[in-house]
């Protein structure tokens, strides 16, 4: 199934056996699955075809056109954009059946526990524990930042496996049922007031060796393909042309032009030109990917896209001057998802300051493009050979 026509005519016949004015919502997402039209690029009976990646596009525009329903992306966005390759890639046969198909329908939302108080940035020093005990592992440790734990029924987990090995070699891949006795998750408050994020804390969870991803102690190898997906989610996003930040900043300008001055004027085509450059840059990321797997140059889309979203919204807040300074609600929410546009200029601005923190911190993906897009000498390393129970802590 490589054909474009082939793939138009795949998809009227999912309209015509399943009118999306007459189907329920659901039923549509599960029979368009079924019928290989949810990742055309993943395998048959796995929501796919083995087609090629780019003939996405014919189907989700001949689905549009009809009016067909999505699986609201921003809703199950970790699932989507990390958790499901990763399972594609390690994951066991059962493992791909039973997860695959309510993540893409939006029946199980899941959530990344990976980040800890201890291991950010340098993820790899992780303290988590997972002990073998028969066919399943107990876990105790504590994971934060974790977008979207508070409605996630399964989340992606990292968690050290022997403590006497270099730190990125002891680490084991897992997923948790986070309806699970022993995992409680707590809100963490942020500067926009809402709770979007949660520290987890897991205490003797026992989690079943069928749930493990990849072999014991090879998690960093497979905690790369999640983080890699995850900067490209993040930073290549598919939108239109004044998509995201900057549309709300064009917008005030075309209709206020009572704020405008010569110094906003040159800022505001700078940055629109740059927004304009990320897009397509972005496009071309994406069909770098319909031949492999993302690489590190979707650390490059992700710092730009930090710094671009910071920069925009500062301008934003100063071209509206007095008005953008208010905020229109400090209300503790547990949102299930980030509405950057769907609220007010300092909302944007404050929650833009995570941009550059959450999917790696800015500094470290500099590092990531330095060494492994421009091929610069490594930073010097003296804990590369340690044994992680022997590191300074």
């Amino acid at each position: 199934m490589t054909d474009a026509a082939a793939l138009r005519r795949r998809t009227q016949d999912l309209l015509a056996a399943h009118p999306p004015a007459t189907t329920d919502r659901t039923d549509f997402l599960k029979a368009r699955f079924d019928a290989g039209l949810a990742w055309v690029h993943y395998p048959e009976g796995l929501g796919g075809l083995g087609a090629p990646r780019t003939l996405q596009a014919v189907v989700d525009a001949e689905l549009e056109a009809a009016g067909a329903p999505d699986n609201d992306p921003r809703r199950i966005g970790i699932g989507l954009g990390m958790a499901a390759p990763t399972i594609l890639g390690f994951g066991t046969d059962e493992q791909k059946r039973r997860f695959l198909r309510p993540l893409w329908v939006g029946e199980e939302v899941w959530c990344q526990l990976f980040s800890e108080p201890g291991a950010g940035s340098d993820l790899a020093a992780l303290g988590t524990r997972a002990v073998r005990d028969g066919e399943s592992w107990a876990v105790d440790g504590q994971k934060v930042w974790t977008s979207s734990a508070h409605v996630a029924r399964w989340g992606i987990l990292i968690a050290r496996t022997d403590p006497d090995v270099p730190k990125h070699r002891g680490i084991t891949y897992f997923i948790c049922d986070m309806t699970d006795p022993g995992v409680e998750v707590r809100p963490l408050r942020q500067i926009t007031g809402e709770a979007e994020f949660n520290e987890v804390f897991l205490s003797g969870v026992r989690i079943p060796d069928t749930r493990r991803l990849g072999a014991v102690g090879e998690g960093w190898k497979v905690a790369q393909t999640t983080l890699m997906n995850e900067r490209v989610s993040i930073g290549g996003m598919r939108i239109p042309r004044e998509g995201g930040m900057i549309g709300p900043v064009a917008e005030a300008w075309r209709e206020r032009p009572e704020l405008r001055t010569h110094d906003l004027h040159q800022r505001l085509l700078t940055l629109w030109v740059e927004a304009e450059v990320a897009r397509l840059t972005g496009d071309r990321l994406r069909q770098q990917l319909a031949q492999g797997q993302p690489g590190p140059e979707g650390s490059g889309m992700k710092l730009g896209f930090a710094r671009l979203n910071q920069e925009i919204s500062g301008l934003e807040v100063e071209l509206l001057g007095d008005e953008g300074l208010l905020y229109d609600d400090w209300t503790m929410r547990r949102p299930d998802q980030v509405d950057f546009t769907g609220r007010e200029a300092g909302y944007r601005y404050l929650r833009s300051k995570g941009n550059s923190i959450e999917g790696g911190t800015s500094e470290v993906l500099l590092n990531i493009v330095a060494e492994r897009v421009l091929g610069l000498p490594s930073e010097p390393r003296t804990d590369k050979d340690v044994a992680w129970k022997d590191l300074a802590r």
